[in-house]
């Protein structure tokens, strides 16, 4: 590990070394109980912040999760999401593209899950996948998917032009902590469905999928569409990391209530 710290939110056109960044790192914070006053109140302002999002109607927040498996991605929906309206938020999780997605551009299926105005879009995996793992299973020659880069920064630039704010997260867990969470889905039946052999397969690429990521990163951090690389050994971590963002985002919205209709104060309601 290098002792060269990194910021959360790397620098447009900075190159990215992900051996630069601790995955296990806590920032200030000793421990969960240490984090739990600022998770909750970063929950509790999201509610607000949401329902302004939602009343007034100018903007939509994109919030993008990348990681590898076990990284965490439910789990940050589940937990930072806790406290806000589910009527204004949609979440999208990218599976295997099906026949007729693959009969069409790669950023046909993803544009229909962008979320309107007013809405929160959360993608569980997301177009980065055809820069990812496409790349590294070599499922399309190297030329197709090098262009790619340029595409998903031109159309992550046409959403942001038309009123869609995008942060973007790769929780960054080690190898260490995958096994761990790996043999947790073995040891309780009740997490069984979340392991699949082919998962072992994708470890085995462990440092060229890591490869893959420093690339996307570097290529796709923009100013309009900025990634953020979060520690995410600590789940606890993670969850307070990525609460912080997203209110710190909204509130530079500098959203408002629309205008009541006028006369309100005059309205009597009839028994």
């Amino acid at each position: 590990m290098s002792n060269r710290r990194q910021p959360l939110r790397p620098q447009p056109g900075d190159s990215i070394r992900l051996a630069d960044y601790d995955p296990d790192d806590t920032g200030d914070y000793r421990d969960k109980d240490d984090a739990l006053e600022d998770l909750e109140r970063n929950r509790a302002r999201l509610g607000e912040l949401q329902e302004v999002l939602y009343a007034e109607h100018k903007h939509a927040l994109l919030i993008i999760l990348q990681a590898m498996d076990a990284g965490g991605k439910d789990g940050t929906i589940r937990h930072v999401m806790r406290g806000v309206n589910p009527q204004g938020v949609q979440v999208t999780p990218f599976k295997v593209p099906t026949t007729e997605e693959l009969d069409h551009d790669f950023l046909w299926r993803i544009h229909q899950h962008t979320p309107p105005l007013g809405m929160i879009g959360l993608f569980n995996r997301s177009h980065y996948e055809d820069v990812l793992v496409v790349r590294v299973e070599e499922l399309v020659p190297r030329k197709v998917w090098e262009a790619r880069y340029d595409h998903i920064n031109a159309f992550e630039r046409l959403l942001a032009g038309s009123g869609v704010t995008i942060v973007k997260f790769f929780l960054h867990i080690s190898k260490a902590e995958q096994k761990k969470r790996f043999e947790e889905r073995l040891s309780q039946p009740s997490k069984h469905w979340k392991f699949a052999r082919g998962d072992l397969k994708v470890r085995e690429k462990w440092d060229q999928y890591m490869a893959a990521y420093e690339d996307a990163i570097t290529r796709c951090n923009t100013p309009w569409a900025p990634w953020y690389i979060v520690p995410a050994d600590k789940k606890w971590y993670r969850n307070l990391v990525i609460s912080n963002v997203l209110v710190e985002t909204l509130e530079k919205l500098d959203m408002g209530y629309p205008e009541p209709e006028p006369g309100l104060e005059t309205i009597v309601i009839p028994d």
